[in-house]
């Protein structure tokens, strides 16, 4: 080859390959370790949500809390707020799946009145991947967590 040839060589390609590679090994886990958190995060402040959405909806319709999840959802594009509709938590959320979460409402018993005066409500991962703690609240507004099975009223509340 002439000295006036240019580029890179096999070498030099294969190093800056190699580079790469280790970055991108350092970096997807605490990609993925973020996600993780953010998820968790995500999950604990819809738990709170649903919590505070319960508190308005027995307070606004003066009936206890609301039979099922889908009461608290937005009402048609067209209709006004109902206790059927009350429109007290987003379309995502009432789903019962946001950011790798499942979430789960439990209403309590209805007394002779016709009211519910308990509920809970549990976040379960979807997977490992998208979290790894299990969360639940109930009528307290006590955010409560377990590290390997669904949470419930005996668990540790969040933060301690």
């Amino acid at each position: 080859m002439s000295k006036a040839a240019r580029g890179f060589s096999l070498i030099e390609l294969l190093i800056v390959v190699a580079i790469i590679l280790i970055i991108a090994a350092i970096a997807i886990p605490n990609f993925l370790r973020s996600r993780v958190a953010a998820n968790q995060s995500s999950a604990v402040a819809s738990l709170h949500t649903l919590s505070i959405a319960q508190m308005t909806y027995a307070s606004t319709y003066g009936a206890g809390y609301s039979i099922n999840m889908s009461y608290l959802a937005p009402p048609p594009s067209n209709g006004t707020s109902s206790s059927t509709a009350a429109g007290l938590i987003d379309s995502a959320l009432a789903t019962g799946v946001k950011s790798g979460y499942i979430f789960t409402y439990s209403p309590g018993p209805i007394d002779t009145t016709g009211r519910i005066n308990a509920f809970s409500f549990t976040a379960n991962p979807v997977s490992n991947s998208t979290g790894t703690q299990y969360y639940f609240t109930d009528e307290t507004g006590v955010i409560r967590q377990n590290s390997t099975m669904t949470a419930g009223f005996s668990d540790s509340p969040v933060g301690n």
